[in-house]
């Protein structure tokens, strides 16, 4: 079982505006309490390089393996122990990750490639790509054919995404450095949006985001991830596929980036998403006196203890052929 860090409430403080927010949102005291917990660790196979079996043999000496139930090259991973009962945690010095085998992800992360679902030889755009866990799933499902764009507006962070595009084996993927929302052009059958935000969905891996989090800076944040789906949707052609993910749990970053895209174009059409022993919540269909587009309840809400993992959200938008 994860660890429980509520022991410690003078280095873990939550603000009375956040605590608010939450309750009204959803079980605060079950948010509160994993949320207090120690993340599971994951892996993702890479098979471009080698086979979920392989990986399997490779490390069952040493390392449980639990299949992850909506991505089959995922599991989450721990260490049987030594001797003395000691436990690694330190899976980036595997060799296996070194080699380019697996990819550090978290379980939660793997769900928006699964529902793009790209396909080989089709063009695709990960819009916002960096440090790679996504885009490098994405050109595993494409079998490294057809052309993957994997674009980040930061220098510092694309050069951790060339690291890890090198190290996966991948060569039908061509980085952008620059701001996504310049991207032009309905060119793409697949477009993945995974927006910047206020990563309320990861506070069991960094502590951080309770002391930087604020309202501004959540409605800071919704206006930029609004004008990313927009263009995102634009880069689709007729018939193509885009998927909007955050690791917020946010209305204002989730269904109401949603709801903006929705209310500005007649087009897009949201799909329902079905993952195999997937819990998820409801939507939230109304916040601070908005009330969203009732299609939003086709979105994935996921709250950290629904599955034991990171919060996330998910929403699959396609582009009609002949609008009307």
């Amino acid at each position: 079982m994860p660890k429980d860090l509520s022991s410690a409430p003078d280095k873990i403080e939550f603000k009375q505006a956040f605590i608010d927010r939450y309750s009204a949102l959803t079980d605060w005291e079950m948010f509160k309490d994993i949320s207090l917990q120690f993340l599971r660790r994951s892996i993702r196979v890479n098979t471009l390089k080698t086979t979920v079996e392989e990986v399997k043999k490779r490390l069952s000496a040493d390392w449980n393996l639990v299949p992850v139930p909506w991505c089959r090259e995922g599991f989450w991973i721990e260490h049987k122990g030594d001797c003395s009962g000691h436990k690694r945690r330190d899976i980036g010095n595997l060799p296996e990750h070194a080699l380019g085998y697996i990819f550090i992800q978290e379980a939660a992360s793997m769900i928006p490639p699964v529902v793009l679902d790209p396909k080989a030889g089709e063009m695709v755009l990960d819009m916002c790509a960096s440090p790679g866990s996504k885009a490098t799933q994405i050109a595993q499902y494409m079998q490294n054919k057809g052309i993957l764009v994997a674009n980040d507006y930061k220098y510092d962070r694309n050069k951790a995404l060339g690291i890890n595009i090198q190290r996966m084996g991948i060569h039908n993927t061509v980085q952008t450095l620059m701001h996504g929302r310049y991207f032009s052009g309905n060119l793409f059958d697949c477009v993945l949006v995974d927006a910047p935000c206020s990563g309320t969905g990861t506070i069991r891996k960094s502590f951080k985001t309770l002391k930087i989090w604020n309202p501004n800076m959540v409605r800071r944040l919704s206006a930029t991830q609004k004008q990313l789906i927009d263009t995102g949707f634009k880069n689709l052609k007729p018939g193509g596929t885009l998927v909007y993910s955050t690791c917020t749990l946010e209305p204002e970053e989730d269904e109401g980036v949603v709801d903006h895209l929705l209310s500005r174009h007649d087009d897009a059409r949201l799909e329902k998403i079905t993952l195999n022993r997937l819990v998820r919540s409801s939507a939230v269909t109304s916040f601070n006196g908005i009330t969203f587009n009732k299609e939003v309840n086709k979105c994935l809400r996921i709250w950290p203890q629904d599955n034991d993992t990171e919060g996330f959200f998910v929403a699959k938008i396609t582009k009609a052929r002949n609008p009307g």
